[in-house]
C-alpha cells in the first residue's frame, strides 16, 4: 500500500482506497504510479502528465503503428519473386483442388444420373408390367374360358394378391359349371336342365340348355299331337326353333279336326234355334240362323224371315204347344273358307212332341243336316221325316 496524490483533487490519499475521501472519484484499481517520476495518475491516461512517459500499452501501440524501415532494393526483389512464386503455388494448388472437385462432382453426377436413369427405367418397366397385368386380369375376369385364367395364372405369379384371389374364385366357378353341364347333360331330363339354368343363370351353356328344353319339349307336343299340346309349346318357347312348325301343325290340326269349343258352338246354336221354335221367340229364332242362307228347309237364299215364317206355319190352329228336342249327336265335320275361318257341316236326329188341342200328343222324328258359318250361325238347313 503507498500514499499517493488523488489525481483528481491532489489530496493524499492510499492508493488502496476504493475512492478519494475529498473528491470521491474511484482510487482502487484505476490508479497506476509513473515508473518514471512517481507521479499517480489515472490508468485511461495514455502517458503521465508530469513526465509525459507513455505507458507499456501506448508503447506497444506506438511500436504497432511504427512503419517499419523500407526494404531495399534486392530485398523486395526477393520479395516479389517469393511473393510470385507463393502465388503460383497458391493457383496450382487451387487448380488441383479444383479439378478434383470437379471431379468429384462429375462422379456424383454421373452416380446420380445413373440412379435416376435407372430408377426411371424401372419405374417404366413397372408400369409396363402392371398395365399389361391389368389388362390381362381384366381380359381373364371377363373370359369364360378355363384356359384363359389358368394362363393368367400362370403368368402373373407375382400379381396382386386381389387379383390372384378373383382369378382363382372365377376359374373354380367355372370348373364347377362345366361339372355341373356334364351332369345335366348326362341325366338330359327337363328337370335337369332347368335346375342347371336356374343354379347358372348366367352360365356360358345356358344357350345350349335352351335348346334341348326345347327339343324336349317339341318331342312331348309330336307325341300328343293336339292343338293343346303345340300351344303350350308355344306358350313354352314363342320363338323355339320348332314355333313355325308348332303353328303349322295347329292349322293343319283345327282344318281338320273339331275342338271342344268348336262342338259347344254348334250345340248351342242347335239349342237355341229349337228353344226359339218352343217358346216362339222371333227374336231368339232369328240371331240363331244367317242374315241370308244358302238353303232352309228346301229354299234357297232364304231370309230370317223365311225362318219366321215356318215357325208360325207350324203353329197350326189345332196345335196348343209344341216340345223339340235334339239328341246332341251331333256328327260334325269343318272346312276352311279363309284363313283359320271354318265352314262346320252338321247331321244329327230331332223329335218334335206336338201337344193338340184336343188333348193328344204327335211325335215326329227328323233327320237333321245343317251348316253353320264361322260366327256361329245355321246357314242352311234341310230336314227330313223319319218314318217309322
Amino acid at each position: 500500500m503507498a500514499i499517493i496524490r488523488c489525481p483528481e483533487c491532489g489530496h493524499s490519499v492510499s492508493d488502496m482506497a476504493p475512492v478519494c475521501p475529498s473528491c470521491g472519484v474511484e482510487i482502487a484499481g484505476r490508479i497506476i504510479t509513473c515508473p518514471q517520476c512517481g507521479t499517480a495518475y489515472f490508468k485511461n491516461q495514455p502517458e503521465c502528465p508530469a513526465c509525459h512517459h507513455l505507458t507499456a500499452a501506448s508503447q506497444q501501440q506506438a511500436q504497432a503503428t511504427t512503419p517499419p524501415p523500407a526494404p531495399t532494393a534486392e530485398q523486395q526483389q526477393a520479395l516479389q519473386q517469393a511473393t510470385a512464386q507463393h502465388e503460383e503455388e497458391l493457383l496450382r494448388e487451387r487448380e488441383a483442388e479444383a479439378r478434383k472437385k470437379s471431379n468429384r462432382r462429375i462422379v456424383i453426377v454421373s452416380f446420380v444420373i445413373a440412379v435416376i436413369a435407372m430408377g426411371v427405367c424401372y419405374a417404366f418397366y413397372s408400369s409396363a408390367r402392371n398395365s399389361k397385368e391389368s389388362e390381362a386380369y381384366e381380359y381373364a375376369m371377363g373370359s369364360k374360358d378355363p384356359m384363359v385364367l389358368q394362363s393368367y395364372l400362370d403368368t402373373y405369379k407375382d400379381a396382386p394378391e386381389a387379383h390372384l384371389d378373383s382369378i382363382q374364385a372365377h376359374l373354380d366357378l367355372l370348373r364347377q359349371l362345366d361339372r355341373d353341364w356334364t351332369d345335366a347333360c348326362i341325366t338330359g331330363t327337363r328337370n335337369a336342365l332347368e335346375q342347371y339354368i336356374e343354379r347358372h343363370p348366367d352360365s356360358p351353356y345356358k344357350q345350349q340348355a335352351m335348346h334341348k328344353l326345347d327339343s324336349i319339349d317339341w318331342t312331348t307336343a309330336q307325341g300328343a299331337n293336339t292343338v293343346e299340346a303345340f300351344e303350350t309349346y308355344l306358350e313354352q318357347h314363342p320363338t323355339g326353333d320348332y314355333a313355325d312348325m308348332a303353328n303349322d301343325n295347329i292349322k293343319s290340326l283345327n282344318a281338320n279336326t273339331v275342338q271342344p269349343e268348336e262342338q259347344l258352338m254348334v250345340s248351342t246354336a242347335f239349342r237355341d234355334f229349337f228353344t226359339s221354335l218352343n217358346n216362339k221367340d222371333e227374336d231368339m229364332l232369328t240371331s240363331s240362323v244367317a242374315q241370308l242362307l244358302t238353303s232352309f228347309l228346301g229354299k234357297p237364299n232364304a231370309t230370317r224371315s223365311d225362318v219366321v215364317t215356318f215357325m208360325h206355319k207350324i203353329y197350326k190352329p189345332t196345335v196348343e204347344s209344341m216340345r223339340w228336342t235334339s239328341s246332341e249327336d251331333y256328327n260334325i265335320s269343318k272346312k276352311e273358307i279363309g284363313d283359320q275361318q271354318y265352314e262346320y257341316t252338321v247331321s244329327f236326329a230331332a223329335t218334335q212332341a206336338v201337344h193338340n188341342t184336343d188333348g193328344t200328343t204327335t211325335n215326329n222324328k227328323y233327320k237333321i243336316v245343317a251348316k253353320l258359318n264361322p260366327d256361329g250361325q245355321i246357314s242352311d238347313l234341310k230336314m227330313t221325316k223319319i218314318v217309322e
